[in-house]
């Protein structure tokens, strides 16, 4: 079957059959960013954004996104270019597989919440595990993204 949306503001196409994921469907057409970490929703690495949203790839049929706008991280790349730099400054960057679905996660979460807290920020990214790190360097360099201090 055939299902249509936009993938990063451009209109895409894709053949699936109707049990595909969307993690697959992507992968299967060279969007690599998108990881497969566990295939089990647990982890946030296939994170990509559903109509701003984000979203688990891994368990997210491609048929429910006719029409719809889904986002990696090659559409945002001046934001992931500053979270990059964010990240390297605060010596964050480990092996960089969790990275993309963190980066849109983190993108979505400036967008939603105005001046989060510390808590707030947390509880937004609580999905996005990090198997290499403690966590606080990434999350310095988040609260820096999200608060404007670069």
């Amino acid at each position: 079957m055939q299902v249509k949306f936009f993938l990063n503001n451009r209109p895409f196409i894709a053949e699936v059959s109707p049990n595909d994921f969307l993690l697959k469907t992507l992968r299967d057409h060279h969007v690599t960013s998108v990881k497969n970490g566990c295939n089990e929703s647990s982890c946030g690495a296939c994170t990509v954004l559903l109509d701003g949203h984000p979203v688990l790839s891994c368990s997210l049929l491609t048929v429910r996104v006719e029409g719809r706008h889904i986002t990696t991280v090659e559409g945002i790349s001046e934001d992931v270019k500053i979270l990059s730099d964010l990240f390297s400054d605060e010596g964050a960057d480990q092996c960089g597989f969790c990275n993309t679905g963190l980066a849109l996660a983190v993108y979505a979460l400036k967008r939603e919440l105005k001046n989060p807290s510390d808590e707030e920020i947390k509880r937004y990214l609580v999905g996005n595990l990090c198997r290499c790190s403690g966590y606080q360097a990434q999350f310095k360099a988040i609260v820096r993204y999200v608060r404007n201090e670069q």
